[in-house]
């Protein structure tokens, strides 16, 4: 197997002497042309397909609307747990928007990023994205809690900006699980 990328579609340059009677069936339904398409493994969400690159956009998306709401506020500097949020945030967003641009790239060129090298690191920043950002989330909403429940301290705070940055956090959060599932679970079962 090849570390390179290989294109989706091989033009095949054989005639083909007979057909099989489920060829013969496709080419009846094909104006009498044989399915001579060579189909692939495309399992939606898999690095390449355009469920991923939907699913890179909503990880950016959300990640962009937490890093802004958060950075918004004048006093967020103040908590470390809000300033944890904002970097691990950042990193999902480049993280998210490098494997969008990928994923857009491969899409145009009709490349597959199968190989079990590209996947590894795909699921290893995956992986460590995905766990910085939801620790920096379940810290932003135990303070943003501390805040507004124990202290009733909101007046003085910016509480609704805290739980929107949070909120989107956590939705980040669920967009990036998927990506890394699908990945580590085509290594393993590779």
């Amino acid at each position: 197997m090849s570390s390179r990328s290989h294109p989706a579609v091989h033009p095949l340059d054989v005639e083909i002497p007979q057909l099989t009677e489920p060829a013969a069936a496709a080419a009846a339904e094909n104006d009498g042309r044989p399915d001579d398409r060579v189909r692939m493994k495309d399992i939606q969400g898999m690095p390449g397909t355009p469920t991923n690159l939907a699913l890179r956009l909503f990880q950016f998306a959300f990640a962009a609307v937490s890093v802004s709401v958060m950075a918004a506020t004048s006093d967020f500097p103040s908590v470390t747990a809000f300033r944890y949020l904002v970097a691990a945030l950042s990193l999902q967003c480049l993280w998210s928007l490098s494997l969008a641009i990928v994923d857009i790239y491969a899409l145009l060129v009709k490349r597959s990023l199968r190989n079990p090298r590209i996947v590894a690191v795909f699921t290893i920043g995956d992986g460590i994205t995905s766990t910085l950002t939801f620790a920096a989330a379940c810290a932003s909403a135990g303070i943003t809690v501390l805040i507004g429940n124990d202290f009733n301290n909101c007046s003085q705070n910016h509480c609704t900006r805290f739980e929107t940055s949070t909120a989107m956090a956590f939705v980040s959060w669920f967009a990036v699980s998927p990506s890394f599932f699908l990945n580590f679970w085509y290594l393993a079962s590779g």
